[in-house]
Formats: C-alpha cells, sequence, structure tokens
C-alpha cells in the first residue's frame, strides 16, 4: 500500500528541487487541466502511455494539495466513506442523488 502523505512529500520535494512552479496556485491548476486533456487524448486516440498520463493527473493534484498544506490521504478516505453513504435513484432517466448523510 502506498503511504499517501509520504508520496505527497516525495512529490513536493521534487517540485521543490527542480525547480518547478510552489507558488503560483492558479497556474498550478491550469497544469493539472492540461494534464488531464493529455490523458483524454491518450484515450480518446488509444495511445499507450494512457497509465502514464493518468499518473501525471495524479501527481499534480497531489503536488497541489501539498502547495496547498491539504492532507490529501485524510481527505480521500474521507470523501470515499461520505460517497458510500450516498444514496442514488433513476429519476426521469437521470441518475440523481437522493440522500447525504
Amino acid at each position: 500500500m502506498i503511504d499517501l502523505q509520504q508520496l505527497q512529500k516525495e512529490i513536493y520535494d521534487n517540485k521543490v528541487a527542480k525547480g518547478f512552479n510552489v507558488t503560483d496556485i492558479p497556474l498550478e491548476f491550469g497544469y493539472t487541466y492540461e494534464e488531464l486533456a493529455e490523458a483524454f487524448k491518450a484515450y480518446r486516440t488509444q495511445l499507450p502511455d494512457l497509465g502514464e498520463e493518468l499518473a501525471d493527473v495524479i501527481i499534480y493534484i497531489i503536488g497541489l494539495a501539498a502547495i496547498l498544506h491539504i492532507d490529501m490521504e485524510k481527505e480521500l478516505l474521507n470523501k470515499v466513506e461520505k460517497n458510500k453513504k450516498r444514496e442514488y435513484a433513476t429519476v426521469h432517466g437521470k441518475h440523481v442523488r437522493t440522500k447525504e448523510e
């Protein structure tokens, strides 16, 4: 199992060591969006590097969380539990949330 907190630190430390952005938050969101677009292109065109492109997306998200001092391990675990408790139904052909705890 991955130690997400350690991975988050490694990603941030690598950004600093390589001179990548760690201060311009809107720019970092833009880079993250760009990586997601690259992953979509790899999927759409059936390129063999789809997994690598998805990894880039995750790396950028984890790096952004580190810059913002967000504990992604905690946030992910909380969100997974929250999603488990939600209930959905199909209403007029649309999947809608019917219960939130």
